[in-house]
């Protein structure tokens, strides 16, 4: 039975609400209502923060997407530098920064996801992208690698942290509503208030699409929403509520003669899906000081998962934690101390698939985790100029899973699988800004990643796998000149026991391996021209050279899936009253299918095109045309040992679509 989380999450956080009362400055009805987002004033601190880091980090906020139909985070983020992102179907994408889970062809790994703050991956460090609605968010915070740090993550790629509004930021009603392609609805709704100490957001989204293939239906519900309190001067108390409804059909993987010829087709075999029922509760008091700050917190998620794929994998997990997080500076020394831990229990069951429904119990088991660290940093500001950074992160780990039932070994049996794991991984860097809008950064750090169930809880056993660990070295440089912007960052990451997967069959999820060495490097580059107020270009560019090193099996063949050339472009034309902005991403080549690199994908060319249009102060009007040329081709990829034509493991790129809206606050 799924638990009705929408319905207990809006009691919890309506129990929060304060009541408001008329105030000096005058009641709520004197304030004037704004959008969701109505400037980049909400997000200055997040960029000061980001401007400090020695590393490749980036702020989307919500007016750089505002025009597209926002289905996942590839539409948000599809102009971050080194960001790497290709839709599978629906909501779900590859999600990938320097190669962070590369290989995993569902779900994601290698990336600390976070809401206000508090992550959203579950104990042993899986999560579903799809539960950060980009729709809601007032903006995005990316830190690529070790630069991540300030979350608490030592993973390679590093951590996207979604913020949402409050009503101090979004006071007001806000509406929006989208329809196009594929019968595609969406709407949201939105208000913020707040009067005296207090203040209280809330937003509903509905969304329901056809999707561009076949089987490839979706719909979700969703509510997001904070109330804030003042308890003195120097404390403010902050609770978080996310309830998401969310149910996604599977089209699977194709054979490359179906990519180019009927890139609809879709699979209805066992009427495949992945249907999610999952409830936050988040609460953060935070303490101001004259040099400091210092955030306290506990979090709790609750998630219910039916997956109908070559089984019907049916879960229950409960996730909770507490984290701390403290910031202190005085003259030239700034200090960061923080850690977290979180705890896991998931009920985990399969059954023979019937056509999307329970058939016999195959795999019944628990699942236990635990991932805790403690990170600092320190920072000494020489001369002015100048701030060298050196820090660490130290981890550690827990995975237990008792399995008490197993069709495979002649029915009920107990059998037990532990890993434990525990690593510290420090980190060097160095800013040097020659003047005040330009900055030159370099570091040095570690990252472990430690094993999750789906790498170690394969198909019928518990199979004890190595934590994921590499060094790298990053320099780079940002700024602005004139009319010029720039982000540029090169990297290289040596890279032990890298995770990698490899897919077994139709429809039955990857094994995992430990690789021996292999080598990350790349560049992540953002050129922004600005030329006039109604003439702006941006582009976004990414080299990356993944590949294994003297490897017995391999040599040193390249890494599949993430192609080596990725280029993005949009040019903006006209003011917020009236503008068209074109857009295009080039892929030059496409990715190798395989680690014995038999098969490589085209390259190819998508253009598309969003325009807004203001009606009037309150009232705006926008579209969002993709694919426009209707390229077929290969957008993503399940990596295989050896792959052929034959092989059902591409996805396409999404099919030509159109989609308009209005936006509206009151």
């Amino acid at each position: 039975m799924k638990i009705s989380y929408l319905s207990l999450g809006v009691a919890i956080l309506a129990s929060a609400t304060p009541v408001f009362a008329e105030t000096d400055g005058g009641t709520l009805e004197d304030k004037d209502p704004t959008i969701i987002v109505t400037g980049r004033s909400s997000s200055d601190e997040a960029e000061k923060r980001a401007a400090s880091t020695p590393g490749g980090t980036d702020i989307v906020t919500h007016e750089e997407y505002a025009d597209k139909s926002p289905v996942s985070l590839r539409d948000a983020l599809a102009f971050s530098p080194g960001v790497y992102l290709q839709p599978r179907y629906g909501q779900e994408v590859r999600i990938s920064i320097r190669g962070s889970g590369l290989s995993r062809g569902f779900h994601m790994r290698g990336i600390t996801l976070l809401q206000d703050g508090i992550p959203i991956n579950l104990a042993d460090d899986n999560g579903d992208f799809q539960e950060l609605e980009p729709i809601f968010f007032d903006y995005l915070e990316v830190y690529r690698g070790a630069n991540a740090l300030r979350f608490g993550s030592g993973t390679l790629g590093g951590a996207v942290n979604g913020v949402t509004p409050t009503g101090k930021t979004a006071e007001g009603l806000y509406l929006r509503g989208d329809v196009g392609s594929f019968d595609t609805y969406r709407g949201l709704v939105s208000y913020g208030a707040q009067s005296g100490p207090g203040d209280v957001w809330a937003a509903l989204s509905y969304d329901s699409s056809d999707g561009d293939r076949d089987h490839a239906k979706r719909n979700s519900l969703r509510f997001h929403g904070n109330v804030g309190l003042q308890l003195a001067d120097t404390i403010e108390n902050r609770t978080y509520a996310s309830i998401n409804n969310i149910n996604q059909e599977i089209p699977g993987a194709l054979d490359l003669e179906t990519v180019a010829s009927e890139p609809k087709t879709g699979n209805f075999v066992n009427d495949q899906a992945r249907d999610i029922d999952s409830l936050r509760l988040q609460n953060r008091t935070r303490f101001s000081f004259a040099n400091g700050q210092l955030d306290t917190g506990v979090f709790l998620n609750a998630k219910s998962l039916y997956h109908p794929i070559f089984q019907v994998v049916d879960q229950e997990s409960i996730d909770r934690g507490f984290y701390a997080r403290f910031d202190y500076a005085s003259g030239p020394f700034e200090f960061r101390l923080g850690g977290e831990a979180r705890f896991g229990d998931t009920h985990s069951k399969r059954f023979v698939n019937i056509d999307g429904e329970r058939g016999a119990r195959t795999f019944d088991a628990k699942q236990d985790a635990r991932t805790a660290n403690v990170y600092g940093e320190l920072r000494y500001r020489p001369v002015e100029q100048l701030q060298l950074i050196a820090g660490g992160i130290y981890a550690d780990g827990v995975r237990e899973q008792h399995q008490t039932f197993n069709s495979f070994m002649g029915g009920a049996t107990d059998i037990t699988g532990r890993a434990e794991f525990d690593a510290f991984s420090p980190k060097f860097g160095v800013l040097f800004e020659p003047s005040q809008d330009i900055q030159l950064f370099a570091n040095y750090s570690r990252s472990v990643e430690f094993p999750g169930f789906i790498e170690l809880a394969q198909v019928a056993s518990f199979v004890n796998l190595d934590p994921q660990r590499a060094w790298t070295f990053e320099i780079g440089t940002r700024g602005q000149a004139g009319i010029v912007e720039w982000d540029l960052a090169a990297y290289r990451a040596d890279i032990d026991g890298e995770l990698l997967q490899f897919d077994v069959g139709p429809d039955i999820p990857a094994s995992t391996f430990n690789a021996d060495e292999t080598l990350h490097q790349g560049v992540e580059a953002a050129l922004a021209l600005n030329f006039t107020e109604w003439l702006k270009l941006r582009q976004v560019y990414q080299y990356s050279d993944f590949r294994f090193r003297d490897d017995a099996q391999y040599g040193d063949n390249r890494l599949p899936v993430v192609p080596e050339h990725v280029y993005r472009a949009e040019l903006r034309l006209g003011t917020d009253a009236l503008h068209v902005a074109p857009n295009v991403e080039w892929v030059p080549e496409g990715a190798w299918a395989d680690y014995n690199n038999t098969l490589e994908t085209d390259g190819y060319a998508l253009v598309g095109l969003t325009a807004g249009a203001t009606v009037t102060d309150r009232i705006d009007l926008f579209l969002d045309a993709r694919n426009l040329f209707d390229e077929k081709a290969v957008g993503d990829i399940s990596a295989a040992i050896t792959a052929t034509p034959t092989s059902a493991i591409f996805y396409p790129v999404e099919r030509r679509a159109v989609f308009g809206g209005v936006r509206a606050r009151f």
